[in-house]
């Protein structure tokens, strides 16, 4: 994943950036406080907390990966936000040995549940970083985004595999460990406490048009970053899309 603010990168994030942008903004407004304090769990080199920092919040980066913490720490100085960034190497299922329990106003779970042992147990992790209200955003491989991909490339015995296979796999030498649905991953977060507020389908068609009609067709970056913000939030498109994000809020047992 990249950087949210390069042109071209805005294909794979966009959709996200501009829910977690608007989320952010909301949840600022409605503690009163400028600064937020954010945790991006396996945030990598930053692709989203350097953003977020230059909006001006304290992101803490927890990342298993101690070059990626260094890629991190280049690029948040790069940036000028060095000051407002703190790479922690760790994971989600020790996520309390290295943060505080119920000391964040959001917390980034982009591209994690797919690759830990227990996702269930990855998400209550994550949840409990939350303060009460605190904002969830959650970002995993869809299903049946890799459904459409293999049958489009002609590989129709492993499309017919991923869609049955418990995890949406498409055979043993895939990538990623496992894949969702939009059911899935509704029942793991509301089954821990968060109240989804939006589901939206991300990288609905950027992962199959061709590149260089992108980059060479006059206007169709943009044309195509507007198809894909305008199916983002139609429930027909999920199923398709290769990303599923989840934004929800933290609620008290009182609220539920």
């Amino acid at each position: 994943m990249s950087d949210p603010m390069r042109p071209r990168a805005s294909l794979r994030t966009a959709v996200v950036w501009d829910v977690l942008k608007d989320a952010l903004d909301q949840r600022a407004a409605s503690t009163g406080r400028e600064v937020l304090d954010v945790l991006d769990t396996g945030g990598g080199s930053g692709n989203f907390a350097v953003p977020v920092a230059r909006l001006g919040h304290r992101v803490t980066v927890v990342d298993p990966s101690p070059n990626a913490l260094f890629a991190l720490e280049r690029r948040a100085a790069e940036a000028g936000v060095d000051g407002l960034v703190q790479g922690v190497q760790g994971d989600a299922h020790g996520l309390f040995d290295v943060v505080e329990r119920g000391g964040y106003d959001a917390v980034l779970c982009h591209g994690v549940l797919e690759y830990v042992d227990d996702p269930a147990e990855g998400v209550r992790n994550t949840i409990g970083a939350l303060r009460p209200a605190g904002v969830l955003s959650l970002l995993a491989a869809g299903v049946g985004g890799a459904v459409l991909a293999r049958a489009l490339a002609g590989h129709f015995t492993e499309a017919r595999r991923a869609l049955g296979d418990p995890d949406g796999r498409w055979g043993d030498s895939d990538p990623v460990p496992r894949r969702f649905t939009t059911e899935q991953l509704t029942e793991l977060v509301t089954a821990s406490g968060v109240r989804v507020d939006a589901v939206h389908g991300v990288r609905v068609f950027a992962d199959l048009v061709p590149g260089v009609l992108v980059d060479t067709e006059p206007g169709a970056l943009d044309a195509l970053l507007r198809l894909e913000a305008a199916a983002a939030e139609l429930p027909a498109f999920h199923s398709v899309a290769t990303q599923l994000h989840l934004l929800g809020a933290r609620q008290d047992p009182a609220d539920a």
